[in-house]
C-alpha cells in the first residue's frame, strides 16, 4: 500500500500512535514468530504490540515486554 509502513499503517496514522503505556513513540518490529510488532521507543520499559490482520492492538494485556 502506498505511503504505509511495514505494518501496513499510513504514515500519518503511525505519526499519531503512542505507547499506551509509556506514550513513547512506537517503530515497526518483528515477532518471535516472524509477525508485524509495534515496539515501544520507551528505553526504561520497551514494549511490543502486536499487530493482527493490519490493526494494531495497542493494549497494555496484550504487550510483551522486550
Amino acid at each position: 500500500m502506498p505511503g504505509s509502513d511495514g505494518a501496513g499503517l499510513p504514515g500519518w496514522v503511525r505519526d499519531i500512535l503512542r505507547c499506551p503505556v509509556t506514550g513513547a513513540a512506537l517503530a515497526d518490529g518483528v515477532g518471535p514468530g516472524g509477525e508485524p510488532e509495534l515496539h515501544s521507543t520507551d528505553p526504561d520499559r520497551p514494549l511490543a504490540y502486536p499487530v493482527r490482520d493490519g490493526i494494531p492492538v495497542l493494549l497494555e494485556s496484550d504487550a510483551r515486554e522486550l
